[in-house]
């Protein structure tokens, strides 16, 4: 009887996590994002519900499947294998029919198949090994020293003290050390070793003895079961076919070695499930540091800080023998391969020490002209200009892809080290981001510091100013997260959702009792989302050359959301009309002269020239609705919207003069197109303000010109030579020569755009 109320209360709280994505069901604001959380807290609790939970998800996505039901899809399997990767006792029927399912919906299209075969990519090596995911999870994001698996994580939290208050300052730095305070190395390490033999012994598993026998362990004698575990458990994943019992019986010899055969069997006899449940296992929270973003530089600095002691380092081979501190591409990586002057005739090899040629012989002729050595030949490989963990598809940031995992820039490279780096506020720290992407990357193509070493992953969380009110101000300051919102459902109810849970968690007070157990919702779904949202969107960032005087060059920078121009001491209509004035003067605004590039499906060149009179102008690099963007969720799979391609959305203030009998009046006129690049020059005395991605603190005054044009990429001195080499071999038209690749920045979500 208590098993099935506890199925029939853990089947509710799926459905409630599957009426929140239903499209026809209107969402609750203060509900939406928290009966995921609290099914996954439902299970941690109790582990024992964890099989239950795990045949639920199974078959709604088995009746997802059958009634093609896709929009429910990402999310169950994202619910599916975070209960997997916390779960012990599930058996070897039940994964192997999860990862069956799995293997079905690779049929499905991206972004379907993209998650499935990342879930079965788990699922097989959960299945010979339980207990894998966990471990291995554990050790990289509490950066526990392992030979076998040298991974480290690390999330890094950004916070603009500018942008977010004090107090949700305060009360994200308390949750998050309050979380640390408990995961010492030492009980992460039990934890690691509790959960391995658990999973792999199941019931003849005896947790509360071993956990007591683990707490009395002094540090030494822990380390020595911990890389024990980790040894037996990553030299079976790492077998091409790993036996689960061979497996089973490695992990047996460490749990008698632990407890000794006659404690270990006596508590195999005594341990009764329904009368002494198995213990939680927790799995900890990944290590944070908070930061407050004060400084341009400061989040280079901190990625290097993370990469910086060499002794907790466990490189490979190839990476120690390259001095990246002092890297630089052009002197040292061209240099990959020589050519052989080997003719394979046995009269051309060398002699030997001792056969020495003799004075005026034709042997010693060809000496003298012989050439020394090899001839030096430069190769570019594929990936050392664009890293495999950046690089992102050709097109608008309505693309989506995969980060491409730990190796892909040199041969025998791994990027040991990942950083998340997650930012929360608002529009304009994003713009601050992208400011922060394009500098780093920047400094890559001079000296290949952290690309080598390090996967880079960003994450947004939406946060408001308390200052700032609901109303449009409120939109507008969240473009961005309105259109992740829209490209993923999954990504709108379980991130979107978190604003006004972190505003209403700083308004409570701390609570003074200690000893009270409290979940910690906002780092709950933090770790959830880093943890889980592995596909990115990308996002094209725009330069803008900014002319002050034509006669001297252009200063320089970079939006990502919103590039806004007003003209300076314009006087604004009201109700559309000016007052009745004589003389051209009158006319409010600027005359100016434009020339921007038609944004075509067919990606031809069409450029368009001329001149108006204009208020102020405000060019966008989101779409303002649906129809712009990635389609409804849950809309149906058909074909690539219209504007899948990089474009610009112009909105244009126009002042349109009209004469009567009354005189002469003025109203305004709002024309909208999309384009490819853009530039704007004031022809009168009215100079012209730049406002970058909402943000006051980038405010350009007393312009003349501008330029805006998508951002290429970065390129180091040997992109430019090796552009320089082809160009002079190979005379080709201009209209083929190859046009620099555009700089995208990528934002990790659930599932990337579902169309």
């Amino acid at each position: 009887m208590e098993s099935s109320d506890a199925e029939l209360d853990l089947q509710r709280s799926v459905q409630a996590v599957l009426r929140e994505l239903s499209p026809q069901a209107p969402a609750l604001q203060s509900n939406q994002g928290m009966w995921r959380w609290s099914l996954h807290k439902k299970v941690e609790r109790d582990p024992g519900k964890s099989p239950v939970l795990v045949r639920i998800l199974l078959r709604e996505l088995e009746k997802a499947e059958s009634e093609d039901l896709r929009h429910v899809i990402i999310p169950l399997l994202h619910t599916l294998l975070y209960v997997l990767t916390k779960a012990t006792g599930i058996t070897e029927e039940l994964y192997r029919r999860t990862y069956n399912f799995c293997t079905r919906l690779l049929t499905l299209p991206a972004p379907y198949c993209t998650v499935a075969l990342d879930c079965a990519i788990r699922l097989k090596t959960e299945t010979a090994v339980p207990g894998t995911l966990y471990q291995r999870l554990v050790i990289a994001e509490q950066n526990l020293t392992s030979e076998l698996y040298p991974y480290q994580e690390r999330v890094f939290l950004f916070v603009d003290p500018e942008l977010v208050s004090p107090s949700v300052c305060s009360a994200l730095l308390l949750e998050i050390e309050a979380a640390q305070v408990q995961q010492t190395p030492e009980a992460c390490m039990r934890h690691v070793v509790s959960h391995a033999l658990q999973a792999a012994l199941g019931d003849a598993c005896h947790t509360s003895t071993l956990q007591s026998k683990l707490k009395a362990c002094p540090r030494r004698a822990l380390e020595c079961y911990f890389h024990a575990v980790v040894a037996a458990v990553e030299q079976m994943a790492s077998e091409p076919n790993p036996s689960r019992e061979g497996h089973l019986e490695r992990l047996e010899e460490i749990y008698y070695w632990l407890l000794g055969p006659a404690a270990a069997a006596r508590g195999r006899c005594c341990g009764d499930p329904l009368k002494d449940p198995q213990p939680s296992i927790p799995l900890p929270s990944p290590h944070i540091s908070f930061h407050l973003w004060t400084d341009e530089e400061q989040l280079w600095k901190e990625l290097v800080l993370f990469l910086r002691p060499r002794s907790q380092l466990r490189l490979s081979a190839d990476l120690e023998a390259l001095d990246l501190q002092g890297l630089w591409p052009d002197r040292e990586l061209a240099r990959a391969s020589m050519l052989s002057t080997d003719s394979g005739i046995e009269r051309d090899l060398p002699m030997g020490a001792d056969e020495l040629p003799v004075p005026g012989s034709p042997e010693m002729e060809r000496a003298g002209l012989q050439r020394k050595g090899g001839i030096k030949k430069r190769v570019w490989p594929a990936d050392i200009l664009m890293p495999a963990c950046w690089d992102g598809p050709q097109g608008l940031h309505r693309r989506t892809g995969l980060p491409s995992g730990d190796g892909g820039m040199l041969p025998g490279v791994s990027r040991l080290h990942t950083a998340r780096v997650l930012v929360l506020g608002d529009d304009r720290m994003l713009g601050r981001l992208a400011q922060a992407y394009h500098s780093l990357r920047k400094r890559e193509t001079q000296k290949f510091c952290l690309t080598p070493r390090l996967s880079l992953q960003l994450y947004y969380i939406p946060v408001l100013a308390p200052e700032e009110p609901a109303t449009s101000r409120h939109s507008e300051l969240q473009e961005l997260a309105a259109f992740l919102g829209r490209a993923d459902p999954w990504y709108q109810n379980t991130v979107n959702t978190l604003c006004p849970a972190i505003h209403k968690l700083a308004e409570m007070p701390p609570s003074l009792d200690t000893s009270r157990t409290v979940d910690p919702f906002i780092l709950d779904v933090i770790t959830y989302y880093v943890r889980m949202g592995t596909l990115p969107i990308y996002f094209q960032i725009y330069t803008v050359k900014i002319f002050r005087d034509l006669s001297q060059g252009p200063a320089e920078d970079i939006f990502l959301t919103e590039l806004k121009v007003d003209v300076q001491d314009s006087r604004l209509l009201k109700d559309g009309f000016s007052p009745r004035r004589k003389g051209a003067a009158e006319a409010p605004g600027a005359e100016l002269s434009i020339c921007y590039q038609k944004a075509l499906l067919s990606h031809r060149a069409q450029v368009v020239t001329g001149s108006l009179r204009a208020t102020g102008l405000v060019l966008k690099a989101l779409p303002t609705s649906d129809t712009d963007g990635p389609g409804p969720p849950h809309a149906p799979h058909s074909a690539a919207p219209v504007t899948d391609h990089t474009c610009l959305n112009v909105s244009v203030t126009e002042v349109v003069k009209s004469s009567n009998l009354a005189g002469r009046s003025f109203s305004t006129v709002t024309n909208t197109f999309r384009t490819a690049t853009f530039q704007i020059q004031s022809q009168d005395q009215r100079l012209l303000t730049l406002l970058l991605d909402k943000d006051g603190r980038r405010t350009y005054r007393d312009v003349v010109r501008i330029e805006v044009a998508p951002c290429p990429e970065p390129c180091s001195g040997t992109h430019k030579s090796r552009t320089s080499w082809l160009g002079s071999h190979q005379p080709e038209a201009e209209g083929t020569r190859a046009k620099p690749k555009p700089l995208l920045m990528p934002i990790n979500t659930f599932s990337g755009i579902v169309q």
